[in-house]
């Protein structure tokens, strides 16, 4: 029984961690970490259209 459920456990972590490093990897290519300084600047630029 203690062994069913460690290997339960390391499929269940391994699932969640390739689930993790996949939407990662999405992130990345779709751009998302292209420009990571002009957002938190942004807000202090006060624009007046």
């Amino acid at each position: 029984m203690p062994n069913e459920l460690v290997f339960m456990l390391v499929g269940f972590s391994l699932a969640f961690a390739l689930t993790f490093l996949a939407a990662f990897i999405w992130a990345v290519r779709s751009g998302q970490y292209e420009d990571p300084t002009t957002p938190a600047l942004r807000v202090l630029v006060d624009d007046k259209d």
